[in-house]
């Protein structure tokens, strides 16, 4: 399996790779080199201080109803209320 390495040295981790993984966007994976030259890929756990905080959109999930108007809500997502 190859990919291209762009001109900022990204890659794409092949789908087939992140579904073996279990690598979402968001998620952290770690390089390392092995002693015999090689680069292992692996994810980097959920827990503990290296999990990323809920966004400002998953903290709001759930909490608009019907009655509010377009004011309430952007509050709500600026984080005002």
């Amino acid at each position: 399996m190859a990919t291209t390495v762009t001109t900022k040295g990204q890659v794409t981790i092949p789908k087939e790779v992140r579904d073996l993984l279990g690598v979402a966007p968001g998620s952290l994976v770690r390089f390392e080199v092995a002693e015999d030259g090689r680069v292992v890929l692996s994810k980097v756990s959920n827990e503990g201080p290296a999990t990323r905080p809920p966004s400002r959109f998953a903290k709001l999930r759930g909490r608009a109803s019907a009655g509010m108007t377009t004011e309430e809500i952007m509050a709500l997502m600026r984080g005002d209320g």
